[in-house]
């Protein structure tokens, strides 16, 4: 009924040039032409969750998305649609099978309610057939659209404009969150609060223009399921389901519920809040209860920062190659990219790297750093565990014993930093990246060198050293499409050259006056550890070319097994990357230095969210 229609909804309506000229589909066109396109058009109203048009169906219109948002879906298949993207305000949808006459190729719905200008086959061949330049305007939009469903963009796939908040319970301090992540993604561009007391009673035209107005924008939803908590879903890029570490795990009631009426496949990501240090188990309680989703963990304000940042795509990924004692040098690029206050959200690598990125992920100083592994590597001598050479050189007690007086049975899950390693499972054949599970177990697996230390044994599978497979696991971390991916290889130089021109060994009564010679031989443990790591050098070569930055450090002069070169190959690192960081142009990185927020009108507001005593 007319009655029922906003006063807002019918100002647009009638005035339908206006609003078709302020999109860029027909900026510049002249003005007769948008109005006699207004003229033909007929404004539709659909509510979230309603179905557009099928697949199957006779393309007997295009339409110019006005406010909202739909979502494009693949044909029914076995009563399941893959969710194939969005077509925000400004795109147009269905003018493909207006120009080759076929049925409709996909299912469209609306994701959010949105206001539609609908343009029926006669109107169309009618007005655009007699306006070349219109014609042209969607012929172009059709050839983008097909360009851009067939590349591959090498940037972050995970950035997101519009964010909802939804609390597990009322427990939750959702006010606090809120006022801390606004500043942060304010760093980034202009960002607004939108809560029910503000915009509940509104249109979709109103959110259209809040979300238009500014680069973020921020929903708070209420923990119990209603009509704003499913109207802030269906807004959401993202959904941040929050909750207290330290309670009992439970479901989202207001979640569930907003899902019934929502096509689109909600991207959530579960931020647990912590009351301190982080509680142990609290994340494999709460992921059972959302299995498959990205997590968070959050002491204080520089955590819900680096929140900001990997949900905008700036989050930085930081991996680091295997190569033994070289590894050392890893401490001295974390130094030189600390000092330079370039941000290190995310860690992962392989052998060597993998266990110093485990000291990164549970943001040990440089120096805890320093002194951790010189005990472990240098003093302990891990490799001189001996053994009869069944299935290596040595036991691996000692190696074991170490990373469990270091890490305990922290679970992956359990890190302040997301971070994964990478060990090689040779039942299979292929490389296996551990994002959870308990931490130092894994670190053994991906530190495992065949023949020197023996492999982990897990189901039934063996798995040994990363690096016989992925030394430089870049691709695990562009998977995460967090932002940019700085790499550093320790493993790209010779790995050891010898002076000496022999074949065999001599026979055992001829060792001694064989040994008497000085020559440079290489040992067991170095052709063991080298014969593990060259064939992944093609793939460490091809993923060198997916990093936004590529550390290599001069490590030429330094054995992968000389340990006691520990100070030699921390200073080369940071002089090495300390050179590199200042040769980058400016704003290469966002940098962790505190900023002033831009205004925001929202932030006046903050205080009816934060507990009084805040």
């Amino acid at each position: 009924m007319e009655g029922d229609i906003p006063e807002e909804t019918l100002i647009l309506r009638s005035d339908l040039g206006v609003v078709l000229s302020g999109l860029p589909l027909f900026a510049g066109l002249e003005p007769q032409i948008i109005k006699q396109i207004a003229a033909v058009a007929e404004w539709l109203s659909l509510p979230g969750g309603a179905t557009l048009f099928a697949a199957g169906e006779a393309s007997d219109a295009m339409f110019v998305v006005l406010s909202g948002c739909l979502g494009v879906f693949s044909p029914d298949t076995r009563d399941r649609r893959r969710f194939m993207g969005r077509v925000l305000a400004g795109d147009t949808v269905g003018e493909m099978g207006l120009i080759s006459g076929r049925p409709r190729s996909a299912h469209v719905a609306a994701l959010r309610d949105t206001e539609l200008a609908r343009i029926s086959s006669d109107s169309f061949n009618a007005v655009f057939g007699r306006h070349p330049e219109a014609m042209l305007r969607i012929a172009r939009l059709t050839v983008d659209r097909l360009e851009l469903s067939q590349s591959k963009p090498r940037g972050p796939r995970h950035s997101a404009r519009t964010f909802t908040l939804l609390p597990q319970s009322v427990e939750v301090d959702v006010g606090g969150f809120a006022s801390e992540f606004v500043k942060a993604l304010s760093r980034f561009g202009r960002t607004e609060l939108v809560w029910s007391v503000r915009a509940e009673s509104h249109t979709s035209h109103w959110f259209h223009r809040i979300e238009t107005a500014n680069d973020f924008v921020v929903y708070v939803g209420d923990p119990t399921p209603g009509r704003w908590s499913s109207l802030c879903v269906r807004q959401a890029d993202a959904l941040l389901l929050l909750a207290r570490a330290e309670s009992a795990a439970g479901s989202w009631e207001a979640l569930a519920s907003a899902r019934e009426s929502s096509m689109a496949p909600q991207r959530a990501e579960l931020v647990l809040l912590h009351e301190g240090t982080i509680a142990r188990g609290a994340a494999g309680r709460w992921l059972a209860m959302q299995p498959g989703i990205p997590h968070h963990h959050i002491t204080g304000p520089s955590d819900i920062a680096r929140v900001a940042r990997m949900l905008t795509g700036r989050g930085v990924g930081l991996v680091l190659a295997g190569g033994g004692a070289r590894g050392f040098a890893h401490i001295g690029v974390v130094k030189a990219l600390r000092e330079a206050h370039v941000p290190i959200d995310l860690v992962g690598g392989t052998s060597m790297g993998g266990i110093l990125g485990a000291g990164v992920a549970q943001c040990w100083s440089v120096e805890e750093l320093k002194e951790r592994f010189h005990a472990a590597f240098v003093e302990a001598k891990p490799l001189r565990d001996y053994t009869l050479p069944f299935v290596s050189l040595v036991s691996g007690r000692k190696v074991s014993r170490l990373l469990r007086q270091d890490f305990g049975n922290t679970d992956i899950e359990d890190l302040p930093l997301t971070f994964y390693c990478v060990s090689s499972n040779l039942t299979t054949g292929h490389c296996v990246v551990h994002r959870r599970g308990l931490l130092w177990l894994w670190l053994r697996a991906s530190v495992a060198i065949p023949g020197v230390l023996p492999p982990v044994v897990h189901k039934g599978e063996v798995l040994v050293d990363g690096g016989t497979m992925n030394n430089l696991p870049v691709d695990a971390m562009r998977e995460l499409g967090r932002g940019p991916v700085i790499g550093v290889d320790v493993g790209a130089d010779r790995a050891f050259t010898t002076d000496s021109e022999e074949v065999d060994v001599p026979l055992p009564w001829q060792l001694m006056s064989w040994l008497r010679v000085r020559r440079n031989r290489p040992n067991i443990f170095q052709i063991l550890w080298r014969s593990g790591m060259v064939n992944s050098s093609a793939m460490t070569a091809a993923h060198r070319e997916k990093t936004d930055l590529l550390l290599q450090p001069p490590l030429a002069q330094i054995d992968m097994l000389n340990w006691s070169a520990f100070d030699r190959a921390i200073s080369a690192g940071y002089e090495y990357a300390v050179r590199r960081l200042e040769a980058l142009p400016s704003g290469t990185f966002e940098l962790e230095m505190p900023v002033a927020p831009r205004s925001s009108p929202a932030l006046a507001a903050l205080p009816s969210f934060v507990p009084a005593e805040s």
